[in-house]
């Protein structure tokens, strides 16, 4: 009696089983998983990254095989600081859909976090080649940022202007180009570059503080100090305001 009394439960668990997994089950499944992935995409583009992972998870939990929501948790653990859960997902979207240069591009980012630049140039390198990437400037440009963190000034201006070639107006390259400008001593080629970024990303308080680095270089402490102060304008509540307030009250002293 025993034995037919686990044997009859066994059947309606396995037909449970078989009932979730029917078509009509999967596909409303896939469905609210996208609907899911697309809130915390959201809330990732809003900085709110714990609510961002608690969707993708939630999405991940009813379709694990979407290369989108793998890239989505990669970049919400790189935010996060968990570079160790980042590269993993990357890797799943990559693996989900080999063919995905923007996967190939975080993964770079992911490694350079990690300062393993050769493992970051190449998957740079996977990106920019690939002919159906968009955006083949990006990867470009950071192949220019590694370059530029190894004092490789060479190098990094070559991938800076690869980048620029691509696409003139590139924020990313441009900001880059002028630092290695300034690190190599062409301060006014440096801010000319910088004046043309921040025409095109006004809002941008990062390029702000690299100009008033500029200015400071060239000598002018004047601009340099009202720019430092437009840092703090722009971005309140970051700890790039700091920075620039100490700059700003040397400044005061040097004019």
């Amino acid at each position: 009696m025993k034995k037919n009394w686990i044997w009859a439960a066994g059947c309606v668990l396995l037909a449970c089983v078989l009932v979730s997994c029917t078509p009509k089950n999967m596909e409303r499944d896939k469905n609210v998983a996208e609907k899911t992935r697309l809130l915390g995409e959201a809330y990732l583009r809003d900085q709110k990254y714990q609510a961002a992972l608690r969707e993708f998870l939630k999405a991940e939990g009813l379709y694990a095989n979407n290369y989108l929501l793998q890239e989505d948790l990669g970049l919400v653990y790189r935010e996060l600081g968990r570079l160790d859960l980042s590269i993993r997902h990357f890797k799943k979207a990559l693996d989900l859909n080999p063919d995905y240069p923007s996967a190939n591009n975080n993964l770079g980012n992911a490694y350079a976090d990690l300062t393993e630049w050769d493992k970051a140039i190449e998957q740079y390198k996977i990106a920019s080649t690939n002919l159906l990437y968009a955006t083949p400037s990006y990867p470009l440009a950071n192949i220019g940022n590694v370059y530029y963190r190894q004092k490789k000034y060479d190098l990094a201006e070559t991938y800076y202007h690869k980048a620029l070639k691509v696409n003139r107006d590139l924020v990313l390259a441009l900001d880059g180009l002028a630092l290695t400008y300034m690190a190599t001593d062409r301060v006014e080629e440096a801010i000319e570059k910088l004046e043309k970024a921040i025409e095109l990303a006004p809002q941008a308080a990062l390029v702000h503080f690299h100009l008033a680095d500029a200015y400071r270089q060239k000598g002018d402490y004047r601009k340099a100090h009202t720019l430092y102060l437009k840092v703090a304008e722009l971005q309140p509540d970051s700890d790039l305001v700091d920075k620039a307030m100490e700059e700003a009250r040397k400044m005061e002293k040097l004019y």
